[in-house]
This record gives C-alpha cells, sequence and structure tokens, in this order.
C-alpha cells in the first residue's frame, strides 16, 4: 500500500479543510476542541450542514444517496473534521443500521429509511445489550412474537447511547426461544414513539446522562420492520459490529487529543522546564504516537477492503482493542500533566460560557470528566477480551 497521497488527494484534503474554515460554526469548534458539553442541537446543526453540502453519508455509496468516496478520501475527510474540531457524526443510524439496511434490508425498507437517516430527520440508537447479555450478545431475551400483521415486544435494553433522543431504535430481538442461542434472533426496527416504550436515564460517573436502559411492554411493531429473514438477525449483527469496532477505533480522535495533550504539556512547567522536555513524559508521549501511526495504517487497511465491498475481518477487533487503548491512554497522560488540577469533576464549569470561578486553568476544566468517560470504551462494542478471543478463533482457529 503507498502511504503517500496523490495530488488527487492533496486536492481533496485542501477542498475539505476549506469547507471547514467556512462552514463550521465557531461555537460549535470551540466546545469540541476544550472538551466541553456538546448539546443535541449542536449535533444536529452540523449534520444538516453537511447534507446540505451533499457530505451527509461520507461512507455511502453513490445509490443510496452518498458521496461515494473512496476509502482514501473518506479517511481524509475524517482525519480534517476530527483536527478542526467538528462533533463526530453520531453513528446508529449513519455507519450501524444504514450499512444493514442496505445490505439486508428490502427496497421498501431502504426508500424508508436511508433518506431520513442521510438528512438526520430520524436520530437512531441501538438495542443490543441486555442485563446479562453484553458481550454474551447471543443471550438476549428480549422476545418478540408475530401476532398477525405485528411482532409484539417485551423486555429490557440497557447502555442505550443518546437514547433519550432517539426517534428509532435497532432491537436485536429474540423470536424463536426454542432454537440455539444464534439461530433464534431477528433484527427488528422500532419507532421510540410506539405506546410501551419506556426510556430511562443512567448517570454515568462523570456526571453525564450519556445512556439509557430502554424498556419494552408490549410494543406492537409491524412485521415490515423485520430486516431480512426472521430468525436470521445474528448475521446482520455481526455484520454490524465490524462497522461498529472500526468506528470506536477514532483515529482522527486520537490525532486531535494527541495533539492536545502536546499542547498542554508544553505549557505545564515541571522543574523549571516545559513537563513535554521530561523525557519520562516524553517517551510515554512518543509511544502513544508511534502506536497511533501503527493503527492508522491497519485502519487505511480496513477501509479499503469495505470499499471492496468486504466485511471488516480480525482487523475490525484489532482497532476496536488498540484504538480504545491508545485513547485510555491519552486521557491519563492528560490528567498526569495538570496534576491536581485535573482532580475536580465539575460538569456545569464544562458548560459553554461558564462564568463561575475555575479550578485551576482554563484547559483542565474537562479532564477528570473525560478520563472517567473514557473507561467505559474498552468495554462497549464489545469488551477488549472477547475481541481477542474473535481474534483467536478467525487467524489462530482456536
Amino acid at each position: 500500500m503507498d502511504l503517500n497521497f496523490n495530488a488527487e488527494e492533496t486536492a481533496f484534503r485542501q477542498e475539505v479543510r476549506a469547507f471547514l474554515e467556512q462552514s463550521l460554526p465557531p461555537d460549535i469548534r470551540s466546545k469540541v476542541l476544550n472538551g466541553l458539553i456538546l448539546e443535541q442541537g449542536d449535533y444536529l446543526r452540523w449534520q444538516r450542514t453537511l447534507h446540505a453540502k451533499g457530505w451527509g453519508g461520507p461512507s455511502w455509496p453513490a445509490q443510496f444517496g452518498g458521496t461515494g468516496w473512496n476509502a482514501v478520501q473518506q479517511y481524509i475527510f475524517e482525519e480534517e473534521c476530527a483536527a478542526a474540531g467538528t462533533p463526530r457524526m453520531i453513528p446508529f443510524g449513519l455507519k450501524m443500521v444504514a450499512p444493514v439496511i442496505m445490505a439486508f434490508g428490502s427496497h421498501a425498507q431502504q426508500q424508508r429509511f436511508l433518506p431520513r437517516i442521510l438528512s438526520f430527520e430520524d436520530w437512531w440508537c441501538q438495542g443490543y445489550s441486555e442485563p446479562g447479555a453484553g458481550s454474551d450478545l447471543a443471550a438476549v431475551k428480549t422476545r418478540a412474537v408475530l401476532e398477525g400483521d405485528h411482532f409484539v415486544v417485551n423486555g429490557q435494553k440497557t447502555w442505550t447511547t443518546l437514547g433519550q433522543y432517539a426517534d428509532w431504535i435497532f432491537c436485536l430481538v429474540r423470536t424463536d426461544p426454542e432454537a440455539k442461542a444464534q439461530r433464534g434472533i431477528s433484527f427488528l426496527l422500532i419507532d421510540m414513539k410506539t405506546p410501551g416504550v419506556t426510556v430511562r436515564p443512567i448517570i454515568t460517573m462523570d456526571g453525564a446522562h450519556e445512556v439509557n436502559e430502554v424498556w419494552f411492554e408490549d410494543v406492537r411493531v409491524p412485521a415490515e420492520n423485520l430486516v431480512g429473514e426472521e430468525n436470521h438477525g445474528w448475521t446482520y449483527a455481526k455484520f454490524l459490529l465490524g462497522h461498529e469496532r472500526t468506528n470506536i477505533a477514532g483515529i482522527g480522535i486520537g490525532k486531535r487529543e494527541l495533539a492536545r495533550l502536546k499542547r498542554i504539556a508544553s505549557q505545564e512547567v515541571k522543574n523549571g522546564k516545559p513537563l513535554i522536555k521530561d523525557p519520562m513524559f516524553a517517551a510515554r508521549i512518543a509511544q502513544i504516537e508511534i502506536d497511533l501511526t501503527a493503527l492508522e495504517i491497519t485502519n487505511l487497511r480496513v477501509l479499503s477492503a469495505e470499499a471492496e465491498h468486504r466485511a471488516p475481518g480480525p482487523e475490525a477487533s484489532i482497532l476496536k482493542i488498540k484504538g480504545t487503548e491508545i485513547q485510555q491512554a491519552i486521557t491519563e497522560l492528560l490528567t498526569q500533566a495538570v496534576g491536581p488540577y485535573s482532580l475536580p469533576l465539575r460538569r456545569e464549569a464544562m458548560a459553554a460560557g461558564y462564568q463561575g470561578e475555575m479550578v485551576g486553568p482554563e484547559y483542565a476544566t474537562s479532564l477528570a470528566a473525560q478520563y472517567l468517560n473514557m473507561r467505559k470504551l474498552s468495554i462497549y462494542g464489545g469488551s477488549n477480551e472477547i475481541q481477542k478471543n474473535i481474534i483467536a478463533q478467525m487467524i489462530l482457529g482456536l
């Protein structure tokens, strides 16, 4: 693989960079680059700006209204967006359920759901994990019983990220309780406004309302919302998880946060000189940068495979493991760089326009919350221990 960008790709990078400089609202950019709280409206505003430009689906094929960009263009776009300070593109619709609908959904489902995902008229969330069915996803117990032309759904999902904003949820449901674990699962699309759907917040240890419990009590879902074949949902779930684990790697975000770490380490003074000049601290930064570069190359390989319509293989699990470890390592060094000023957890100080008293430098305000929030990365999307099992099975045949 040639890692040098050609003239056309360099020109494309300049086009993306110019668009971001012109179109990214300064208030959103400031929130992202300083680790401040993003509101729902910030995500909506930015996604709709991209959609108006025709860039709402950077990884989508042109036949479904996407950009039709190749793997390198997608990579350049995401890298430039992260560096510029754009909000992350909420993945549940664009990068998770949409590829499943494209690959396995009916023509009617594609016509109904994909345009509204692309324009962000519909916000989606993921209904996979349950109490007792997280890493062991095949143990899901939420039931869906076909009654006439509707499925009746009962059960509970948990850790539903941003479910409080969602219009729709894609769910794994058990439609054949007598079948072996993976063989009795179906993939169902559920309108969150349907009677019987209840969303209950879970407040995480960083004080954020990011995840939720979602309860289903006799929820009637039209049978036409079944994706693919009944009891074949595990196939679609594995396809989706490959895309999710690739997204979690967060190469562009890792680069942006590494640059932030270097800036802070240049401002912090230890023994009369900038912390970044300390040999031990500098060596730890260098190791993260080496790991991030290696991960970037692996990510490009996966994107190339996707461009050839090959589903991500064990590389997706490698990306998930190393990507999350790198992001966690960066937050650890950030907190160490500012020392005791990283300890206070004050969410009110993370709001844009906060006028209250600051404890330490302004750039330390969000570090405690960021450190705590990043602990989840090695668990969600399939814990890193499970990913190691997947790698062993797919590569070593164990």
